[in-house]
């Protein structure tokens, strides 16, 4: 068994790398990277030089590039010489200027020491000549910009996301000399009244804690890097997007944590639980009511995640389809050619055939119209009844592949020696089919339940998409539409990931289902 979990994971982590490395290279060298302004109202309002700039920063924060500006360069060095009033210093003035004028820049002192700087660590000299009007004015956004660019290689790009994945917090992340008392330990949690592991030095206050929320026990120690969105969710977190709940604040009667034991209690929709290290110095308010730094928080928001809404859909069709499509499929077996029989293979025929599209819009035709089930996620009056219409067009296809294999594998089985045997011994047909058939059936369909389940947390594209819900599987489209090239790599990460646990868990489970198959190749017959 643990040899074969170790080749499991080795091949895992190494499929991992082959398909991101392989999705990294279509974003990223494959397809022109001038996409990503095409929904970009700031690129569009930009002109000449300005807007050539922008592109580089842009460019930067999609990982495409890494670049230095002079104009930074020179507040790094006139701000370490003359503090905050640098900007009227003359020379510093007279270095800013130089490089508007393209045919003495190179010249300059500041300009020189710039780009030697720079060319030290492989950066190659981008110049943006000031763009001059006809009489010699320069233009609105033409005003000269000197640059320092170094392109990043895909490899690269693939390395540096991948030793980021995964991060922990330690007692070194706050980068504060006056911060002395640095630890992690256990302490009695005043807000859960449970105990906590809370931090000094460490990013969040709070490590691991409890609270009313599901999955109940929450971590701020180890975060999953899968990247930022700068196209659709603006400077976001991924992991952030996919798990913050999309409701409204909730605010409850609470103390702030300096107020502990005291009898001042407020109302608000601050999760102390979110608290982070915050450098800039408490005012007198803070002061009152926060004992150290850690005055950065988030709010209780109620309403499900992206990954919640799609999990609940998913989990809730997936349930539907075994408790419907299993019993189906054997009762088909039983009456092989019976009306029953005819009627299920019209189903699963009609299911097959048509296209996914097609009869989600039937289903959502029909449920709006006869049963006045909301159409739109967001036009809901009851949020419950939203779930209704998307968990249908989940669940009917689902049992259809259940009824059509569960009844093919019956079929298989009931021409076997062991059932011959049965019925020689004397055994019903019902003791035949629930105590023999149906079980050797179901060692076929075993491997598959754990990818159903965890296929949950991907949500549906298309289903999510034409009801408008607010789900992970809506969220690869929107980010191809929209060329957000950080949630496509994510994504991708996401449900490779998920797939490949699926893998080893259907193996797992089968084996545990089945006793004639051993993962231990100790064991004859293994694998």
């Amino acid at each position: 068994m643990k040899r074969y979990m170790l080749k499991r994971i080795l091949f895992s982590i190494f499929s991992l790398l082959v398909v991101v490395t392989t999705v990294m290279l279509l974003v990223y060298t494959l397809i022109e990277r001038s996409v990503i302004f095409q929904m970009d109202d700031v690129w569009n309002k930009k002109n000449a030089n300005d807007r050539t700039a922008y592109e580089y920063i842009q460019y930067q924060k999609f990982g495409y590039l890494e670049y230095n500006d002079y104009a930074s360069f020179l507040k790094t060095k006139y701000e370490a010489l003359y503090g905050a009033d640098y900007t009227k210093n003359e020379n510093f003035k007279a270095d800013l200027a130089a490089i508007q004028d393209e045919n003495t820049y190179m010249e300059n002192a500041s300009v020189q020491e710039f780009l030697a700087q720079n060319e030290a660590n492989g950066y190659k000299k981008t110049y943006l000549q000031p763009v001059r009007s006809t009489a010699g004015k320069v233009k609105k956004g033409g005003n000269a910009y000197l640059l320092a660019v170094r392109e990043l290689s895909p490899f690269v790009r693939l390395w540096n996301y991948i030793t980021h994945l995964i991060t922990f917090e330690t007692t070194n992340d706050v980068k504060d000399e006056n911060l002395t008392d640095r630890y992690i330990r256990v302490e009695k949690d005043p807000y859960s009244g449970l105990f906590a592991v809370v931090g000094s030095g460490t990013t969040h206050k709070y490590l691991l804690y409890f609270d009313g929320r599901f999955p109940f026990i929450h971590q701020n120690f180890m975060h999953l890097n899968l990247g930022t969105s700068f196209t659709k969710y603006r400077g976001s977190e991924i992991t952030q997007v996919i798990s913050t709940p999309t409701g409204d604040q909730i605010k409850k009667q609470t103390q702030y944590p300096a107020q502990i034991g005291t009898d001042q209690y407020v109302t608000t929709a601050i999760n102390f639980h979110t608290l982070r290290y915050n450098p800039n110095p408490r005012n007198a308010k803070e002061m009152e009511q926060y004992p150290d730094q850690y005055t950065a928080y988030s709010y209780h928001i109620g309403g499900l995640s992206m990954i919640e809404n799609s999990f609940v859909a998913g989990i809730i069709a997936t349930l539907i389809a075994y408790m419907l499509g299993l019993p189906l499929g054997i009762m088909m077996a039983r009456h092989k050619d019976g009306l029953l029989d005819k009627i299920g293979n019209g189903y699963i025929i009609f299911i097959m055939a048509v296209p996914a599209l097609a009869y989600i819009f039937i289903f959502a035709s029909i449920g709006t119209s006869l049963f006045g089930l909301p159409y739109k996620f967001a036009n809901a009056q009851v949020k419950v009844l939203a779930y209704f219409l998307p968990i249908i067009s989940l669940s009917l296809p689902q049992v259809g592949g259940l009824m059509k294999w569960m009844r093919r594998y019956m079929i298989d089985q009931m021409n076997s020696d062991y059932v011959k045997f049965a019925r020689a011994e004397g055994l019903s047909e019902g003791e035949i089919f629930r105590k023999h058939i149906s079980k050797n059936a179901m060692i076929y369909l075993v491997h598959g339940i754990p990818a159903n389940i965890l296929g949950c947390l991907t949500g549906a594209i298309i289903t999510e998409r034409v009801y408008a819900m607010p789900g992970v599987g809506n969220l690869l489209t929107a980010a191809i539409n929209g060329h957000d090239n950080g949630i496509i790599v994510a994504v991708t990460v996401f449900y490779t990931s998920l797939s490949i646990i699926s893998v080893i868990l259907g193996d797992l489970l089968l084996a545990k289902y089945d006793p004639r198959i051993s993962l231990s190749s100790s064991k004859g017959g293994g694998r």
